[in-house]
């Protein structure tokens, strides 16, 4: 993810495949070190993102941070929250890769006047059985694509966020669960969007990341008309041009493994420093709750396992703590009024760290 400013010395990156980063034009990440050293054991997971991550760039073009960071969490058992503009293209990348996947996907657009039976569902009464049965909402698919979440109110999309949570829903005194995978996208819109609500700091911190999508490139836009021009139906391009290379049982697999990827002491306490550093910064007005350090060391070991390693090094956190770490702060007021963003605190935050040598 190309969210960090410039990568200090010992900060280098790895690419999730084990090998030198390759980054977009204005990318702020350095150069890698040597060559890790490869585990047999997760070569095939290192095949595997290869393998979904080109599926997908037949029809979804550029947004590395969405990709990456999405798989990352997929694989890691969380939630992602993008935020971007409509028309960027959200919901084709999910069903490119609910379809690469062999995942079930589904949507619900939030808006004002959502119930949360409208997401969970609701008993009907059965006529010919004199009873009521449960009818099942949308949440219950594998890839959950929450549309413009911050357009309904806190009792709404709270109720998604409890599934998010507990992995099933309950009505009336009965739990239902979810399809496993349970992966969530939920988009919002910038906050200076009409008619949106701020979500409260206790829902933000359920999502593992937080991505931005951000326009293309020009190139990248130029690719785009050339892909999508074509008057042919988007359900038929899915099923012609996109395959499916795993499953639902093979990811929960996978997710299993990738808990297995061993974290050494000096990068546990490399992670505790950068997440308790945020709490005495002074550019923040709230610091990040431990659940940051505990998605910073699961999503560093499902980076480790991507790039075919049995160990997260600390590349593998300085990867991925912008994008888990921005929804849990808050800027101090004169913070804002300066002009000063997240993204580049937590990058001076982080550079300030001493990264572990062993």
């Amino acid at each position: 993810m190309s969210s960090l400013p410039p990568t200090p010395p010992g900060h280098e990156e790895l690419g999730p495949h084990g090998s030198p980063a390759q980054r977009e034009p204005g990318s702020s990440l350095g150069n890698a070190p040597a060559a890790p050293v490869m585990s047999p054991k997760f070569q095939p997971v290192r095949e595997l993102y290869d393998q979904i991550a080109a599926q997908i760039g037949k029809l979804y073009v550029g947004q590395d941070e969405l990709v990456l960071g999405t798989l990352t969490a997929l694989f890691s058992g969380g939630h992602v929250l993008i935020e971007s503009v409509p028309g960027l293209g959200k919901t084709l990348f999910v069903r490119a890769l609910g379809q690469t996947l062999g995942c079930d996907f589904g949507r619900i657009q939030f808006t004002a006047d959502l119930m949360p039976s409208d997401i969970t569902g609701a008993p009907v009464y059965d006529m010919q059985k004199s009873e009521f049965r449960f009818r099942p909402g949308p949440v219950f698919t594998q890839f959950l694509l929450a549309d413009e979440i911050n357009r309904s109110p806190a009792k709404t999309h709270a109720a998604l966020l409890e599934i998010m949570q507990e992995y099933r829903v309950t009505v009336d005194g009965t739990s239902h669960q979810v399809p496993r995978p349970f992966l969530v996208m939920a988009t919002q819109n910038p906050l200076e969007s009409e008619g949106t609500y701020n979500l409260p700091e206790a829902q933000l911190d359920r999502f593992m990341f937080k991505l931005r999508v951000d326009y293309p490139t020009a190139d990248q836009e130029a690719e785009i008309l050339k892909l999508h021009s074509q008057q042919i139906d988007l359900n038929q391009r899915l099923r012609n041009e996109i395959q499916t290379v795993t499953s639902p049982e093979q990811i929960l697999e996978v997710m299993q493994l990738c808990g297995t990827v061993r974290v050494e002491d000096s990068l546990v306490d490399y992670i505790n420093k950068i997440v308790r550093a945020t709490r005495s910064w002074p550019a923040f007005h709230i610091g990040a709750s431990p659940r940051a350090g505990l998605a910073l060391m699961q999503a560093a070991r499902t980076l480790a396992a991507f790039g075919g390693r049995d160990y997260a090094v600390p590349d593998d956190v300085v990867e991925i703590a912008t994008p888990a770490l921005r929804h849990r702060v808050e800027l101090t007021a004169e913070s804002e009024i300066e002009g000063r963003t997240a993204d580049e605190e937590l990058g001076s935050l982080i550079r300030g760290i001493e990264v572990p040598r062993d």
